[in-house]
């Protein structure tokens, strides 16, 4: 398609996802990213119209327009929206932390850059221009991933307008002289009732991949991310008092620290980045979400959220999790290369970490330590692609330190055979040697010892038909002490098929029934555990989603086998503009796997969360658990857990967080000495000032308070909290 046919022209009477390439135009004239579109240069931009309902309607006309324009100069590629609505005081639209949009209209755009149909970056905003992006795979969404980007709407009277700037600093595309040709798809949610998703091209339900029936744009002659270079200074000052004793001793200085870090990240090429960081701040400023703990036999999973760590995690995905760095407690520094040549994708880091935490898996349960000794970790990753459908790729994990190490090995594919058809394994082996001291308090080999993990799949997806199986063999002796994987010594077959009904206007829009079976058993032949299932899922009015499980099992722990029956429940539904309300909860047999016997166990989990005047967010969560042995209580638990946020300004907010936990034992049905009662109470306060990811004024404080049947909820320690960053780019 040659220029002048695309300048100033609609894209929309083409076939709306055909392969031949659209030309993004190029302008010298400057865009003021206003959220106005009053600029002379919009007149020249390609123009769309995203004229397809893809959800919950199936390629159906849109109920409203909108129209985009995409443009770029030198530095950036541009895109305005005019987004019309025929209430425009029902836009449901507030001010939020960057990605913390769950309940707005927005609109986002999907880049392809280097064109292999296998990975997109996405850039979103609502229309007052908050933020959201991240990286999409097939298997994998990885919103963690922040760029510097510049974004602002505007709600009108007609509607709403959005425009944004994505520097090509912030993005890594092909190395190639000449024009470039991206994929790229565009959508718009029009949230009412039901969300509508509004897409630039038709979706194939019968289609595994979504980035291959993306629209193609090319130009882009010329382009570079410049120096690409970002340095990112950082001041984290902290003091942390300690109560000597409790209820009643006295305050003590436990740490005060003040220092200084820098990261930095050079885009070497259009497609390779190099990231490290000195003495970095790897701290995070939100707080876990409490989970039960109580009746868990393995070590409980939480999200990564420091900075560097996210940075390109879509890069170590695989099947089995060997890569979780919420295993390196306190590094020192860290280096981390991610690109892509060709076919050919690479990833890379190497961090000092100055806690070695430790996990000991087994095949009905973990324990964990943490070692207070340096450890170097390094994981190298690199993929493979084989034409458009298939990816190999191979894996290898280190760690090291005094009389210790691990090390991890193995190959991993992904073959799309056709639209429907997906194939995936994955072969690992692992040699790990602990310290003497180590070994001998958790009853592991005194010796260097190994073993071997593999994972296979296979998936059948179409728009009504979803079928899969899955076959596990883990080890006994495999350890990834720089995944999580807290569970080895089990080989595990897993089978489920469901069909979905779809509908694109009226009260339900998606009901899907099916069933599902496992079995596992330890590498003896034993069985752990063994599960029939039956599932129902709707989707339906008021953004209203319902899915129910109800199961048979048998699990084995400590030598005997229990036979159970229950159910699980999940509900969540939007019953106003800005409110989310949900449920969640089981019923039925369950192990007391703390005194080994027979029980029963009734949790019901509820959340709330409600936007007020743009700029308000409340949200209450709460968790109820009670568990019975021979007809008698014996342990109750409430958590709950509260937050407030009140935003100033797009930049600016205020948050508050409270986190109680209750636990109530009943010791005359225990086996051994136990408290009976264990409160914790957590407040978290945080003033935020950011200007973009990394140019940031965090300061905070937090505090914890226990109690337990001798005396009350008591303070035991604070902490206030400074942060200052700044991301200088060249």
């Amino acid at each position: 398609m040659s220029v002048l046919s695309a300048v100033g022209l609609s894209a929309q009477e083409k076939t709306a996802n055909a392969k031949t390439p659209y030309r993004v135009p190029k302008t010298e004239l400057k865009i003021a990213v206003d959220g106005r579109l009053d600029e002379e240069a919009w007149n020249g931009a390609l123009k769309f119209d995203l004229k397809y309902e893809t959800d919950p309607g199936e390629n159906i006309p849109a109920l409203v327009k909108t129209e985009v324009m995409v443009i770029h100069d030198d530095k950036n590629i541009y895109f305005g929206f005019r987004c019309d609505d025929p209430d425009p005081s029902a836009i449901r639209s507030w001010y939020a932390d960057r990605d913390n949009l769950f309940m707005d209209d927005l609109v986002n755009v999907n880049l392809d850059t280097f064109n292999d149909e296998r990975r997109n970056f996405f850039f979103g905003a609502n229309a007052l221009g908050i933020q959201r992006d991240g990286i999409e795979t097939p298997s994998y969404t990885d919103q963690s991933w922040d760029a510097i980007w510049d974004s602002s709407g505007r709600i009108a009277d007609t509607g709403y307008f959005i425009e944004m700037a994505i520097p090509f600093s912030s993005l890594q595309f092909q190395r190639v002289e000449g024009p470039q040709i991206w994929g790229l798809d565009i959508s718009r949610w029009y949230q009412r009732s039901v969300l509508h998703r509004l897409g630039l091209v038709p979706l194939d339900r019968n289609n595994n991949s979504y980035q291959n029936q993306f629209l193609k744009i090319e130009g882009f002659e010329g382009i570079t991310p410049g120096k690409n270079l970002e340095f990112n200074p950082t001041v984290t000052s902290s003091r942390t008092d300690e109560r000597e004793s409790l209820p009643k001793g006295a305050f003590k200085p436990l740490s005060r620290q003040t220092e200084a870090g820098i990261s930095a990240k050079w885009g070497i090429a259009r497609n390779f980045t190099v990231s490290a960081a000195v003495n970095p701040d790897f701290s995070q400023v939100e707080a876990d979400a409490q989970q039960l703990d109580i009746n868990q036999p393995f070590a409980l999973f939480f999200m990564e959220k420091r900075p560097f760590f996210v940075e390109g995690m879509d890069f170590f995905i695989s099947s089995l999790n060997v890569v979780y760095t919420r295993t390196m407690r306190n590094p020192e520094w860290g280096i981390k290369l991610t690109g892509k040549e060709g076919a050919n994708t690479f990833g890379a880091y190497m961090v000092q970490d100055g806690l070695t935490n430790l996990i000991f898996p087994g095949s009905q349960g973990s324990r964990q330590t943490s070692l207070p000794m340096d450890s170097l970790a390094g994981v190298f990753r690199y993929k493979r692609d084989l034409g458009q459908r298939y990816t190999v790729g191979a894996l290898i994990t280190d760690r090291e330190g005094e009389g210790y190490y691990n090390r991890l090995a193995g190959l991993d594919g992904v073959f799309r055979f056709n639209d429907t058809n997906t194939f995936k394994f994955q072969v690992l082996g692992s040699r790990t040697l602990y310290p003497d001291s180590v070994a001998a308090d958790f009853e592991q080999p005194a010796d260097a010892f190994g073993d071997r993990a593999i994972d296979l799949s296979y998936r059948y997806q179409s728009r009504n038909l979803n079928i899969f199986s899955g076959y596990s063999d883990v080890g006994k002796n495999f350890r990834t002490d720089l995944g999580f994987m807290p569970q080895v010594d089990y080989r595990q077959f897993r089978t489920a098929a469901s069909y979905q009904w779809v509908h694109s206007r009226g009260w339900w829009s998606v009901i899907q029934a099916g069933g599902g079976y496992f079995r596992s058993t330890d590498q003896g032949g034993n069985l752990l555990n063994e599960n029939g299932q039956l599932t129902f899922f709707f989707r339906g009015a008021m953004q209203s989603f319902f899915n129910m499980i109800l199961n048979k099992s048998r699990e084995s722990y400590a030598g005997k086998t229990y036979g159970m029956t229950g159910g699980q429940m999940f509900f969540m539904f939007q019953p106003a503009s800005g409110v989310v309300v949900g449920f969640n909860g089981d019923i039925g047999g369950k192990i007391d796997y703390a005194n080994a016997r027979p029980g029963r166990q009734a949790r019901l989990a509820s959340e709330a969360m409600l936007n007020a005047w743009r700029n308000i967010r409340i949200g209450v969560n709460h968790e109820y658990a009670r568990m019975t042995v021979g007809g008698e209580r014996l342990y109750t638990a409430n958590i709950l857990q509260g937050s407030f946020i009140y935003h100033f300004n797009s930049r600016t907010f205020f948050r508050s967080i409270l986190q109680y936990v209750d636990y109530r034992y009943n010791v005359a049905n225990y086996t051994f000495r136990i408290d009976p009662k264990f409160r914790h109470f957590f407040t978290q306060l945080l003033f935020s000032y950011k200007i973009n990811p990394r140019t940031v004024l965090f300061l905070g404080y937090s505090d914890n308070a226990q109690g337990n049947q001798d005396y009350g909820l008591t303070r035991s320690d604070r902490t206030f909290f400074l942060k200052i960053g700044y991301a200088w780019q060249l």
